[in-house]
């Protein structure tokens, strides 16, 4: 079974299946989105650092996965420029916007971590999923081995943030903290048109 299979990942609606198709003939436009993603990932990690430097474990996990991150978004750079690609302008990421509006308001920070850590793990495990149809149903082979790299490590990212919400948290709390984020972004997912110039 894939390690971005569904059922693993614990995803409740699969990525459209137009979705690699339309990606497929905007190559640019994906690595740009790509590159920019990992961007993102790095910069969360490091703000989540700040945010919560009394979290030992926290601080000892993100750490080196804020140095790979940031080797991703070089990797992806270097793609782009072998084949002639500008890195062009950062875009708005409406999945994740509409992911960050369903945090709870209001609540102390100790407990804002255990969302912030459901979302991140959200993503990650998204993005997995999505690397996992480009590194099946991409035509260049290079393209397809470069994904796969890619969803072994997001994968990893994707189990990293739950193992650490569970530290905190426990596990039946991270459990029903997780479901209803699954729901959440199920139903993102349903207000967003599948769109080949995006990673989410």
């Amino acid at each position: 079974m894939s390690t971005a299979d569904n059922s693993i990942l614990g995803l409740k609606m699969p990525t459209d299946p137009r979705w690699v198709d339309l990606a497929s003939i905007s190559l640019e436009e994906i690595l740009t989105d790509h590159a920019f993603c990992e961007q993102k990932a790095a910069t969360q990690c490091i703000s989540l650092i700040q945010r919560y430097p009394d979290k030992v474990e926290l601080v000892n996990a993100l750490s080196p996965v804020v140095t790979e991150e940031w080797g991703h978004f070089r990797m992806v750079w270097a793609e782009m420029k072998k084949r002639g690609y500008e890195l062009g302008k950062q875009r708005k990421d409406d999945y994740v916007n509409l992911l960050l509006q369903n945090e709870p308001k209001g609540i102390p920070v100790d407990d804002k971590l255990l969302h912030k850590l459901m979302i991140c793990a959200l993503i990650e495990a998204r993005s997995c999923e999505r690397f996992r149809l480009l590194s099946e149903g991409l035509e260049e082979e290079a393209l397809r081995k470069f994904y796969y790299k890619f969803m072994v490590s997001e994968a990893g990212h994707y189990r990293m943030f739950i193992d650490l919400a569970e530290q905190y948290y426990g596990h039946q709390q991270v459990r029903d903290a997780w479901h209803q984020w699954l729901q959440i972004e199920a139903n993102v997912l349903l207000q967003l048109a599948p769109r080949g110039d995006r990673m989410h």
